[in-house]
């Protein structure tokens, strides 16, 4: 399954999208026309979707039910602790358990596609691993120049269940234009998260010259693995943005208001950079006590909360 390729997009504007159901629901590939050709908003690594790289490293892996590290591959909750697998090389659990899981297909049509995956039905032997059941289901749609995506989060136990969503996209620069350290991002974040070997340390401390990308900052500047917070927010949605000077063409990214954090990241090869929408800090389930809030979600049986994450090329 995992090599299944899904190809989604809309016939007025030629925009397409691809998915990887079998590789954590990875949309690997989102397309639009620019300039006669089809330009490729998502970066991914060659021969992604065979499934020998790493799952977090290409287009838009899914990060629940935690985002970020968990020290020590093990979580504690309320008294009781829970083993995880140390996968970042540094002894630590990182990113979830679905971004490289195969997920169910429940619904599709050629502008949309929607999979789900839940731990009792998809990987049985998770439940040991974490203190709920828990069940996300993902809509992805290509509307115009746009790519809608939808995250339900579910707790289908009688369990709390604490969670975390991330988004993490990486966006292949430039966009049109012939040189990519020129293009300028823009987040607007007021504050950012003290790490501590990759992990916040539960402090929040003010920006610096080369972290305050309000007013925009260009690529070739950036060097970032940082963890912002005090995002700005007009009608419950926040808006970042990619904009090429030379071609002309902006990418937004806009995300809803359950997504408090967001993490800045460029990868070693310095042809993307990921602008990640995170519900919750990294490190958010040791950080139960500190004074800043880190957005760590208890859903209560039954309950839900959804995270949008839209990317449209303008």
């Amino acid at each position: 399954m995992t090599n299944q390729t899904i190809q989604i997009g809309d016939a007025d504007s030629g925009a397409t999208a691809r998915i990887l159901p079998g590789l954590g629901f990875n949309c690997c590939s989102f397309e639009v026309p620019h300039a006669g050709r089809m330009l490729e908003l998502l970066w991914s690594v060659d021969g992604f979707a065979e499934g020998n790289h790493s799952p977090s490293g290409s287009g838009i892996p899914i990060l629940f039910p935690f985002p970020g590290r968990i020290p020590g591959a093990v979580l504690r909750w309320r008294d009781q602790d829970y083993q995880l697998v140390a996968s970042d090389g540094l002894g630590n659990a990182i990113h979830g358990f679905v971004l490289d899981r195969p997920w169910r297909i429940i619904d599709q049509s050629n502008r949309h596609v929607v999979g789900q995956f839940q731990a009792s039905i998809d990987k049985p032997e998770l439940l040991n691993c974490w203190p709920a059941d828990f069940r996300i289901t993902t809509t992805y749609t290509v509307d115009g120049y746009a790519l809608q995506g939808r995250y339900l989060l579910e707790n289908p136990d009688d369990r709390p269940l604490p969670c975390g969503l991330g988004a993490h996209p990486y966006f292949r620069l430039p966009l049109g234009g012939p040189q990519r350290n020129d293009c300028q991002i823009r987040v607007p974040v007021s504050a950012q998260w003290q790490l501590k070997n990759l992990l916040a340390s539960g402090e929040v401390v003010p920006l610096d010259d080369a972290t305050d990308l309000t007013n925009g900052v260009d690529f070739g500047q950036l060097q970032l693995d940082n963890v912002f917070t005090g995002l700005t927010f007009q009608e419950k949605q926040c808006r970042a943005t990619i904009r090429d000077p030379h071609s002309e063409r902006t990418l937004c990214l806009t995300f809803n208001d359950m997504f408090q954090q967001c993490v800045l990241y460029n990868p070693p090869h310095r042809e993307a950079i990921c602008i990640e929408p995170y519900s919750c800090v990294p490190g958010a389930f040791e950080l139960s006590q500190t004074a800043a809030p880190t957005g760590l979600m208890v859903l209560e049986p039954g309950r839900s909360a959804e995270g949008t994450v839209d990317i449209a090329f303008e």
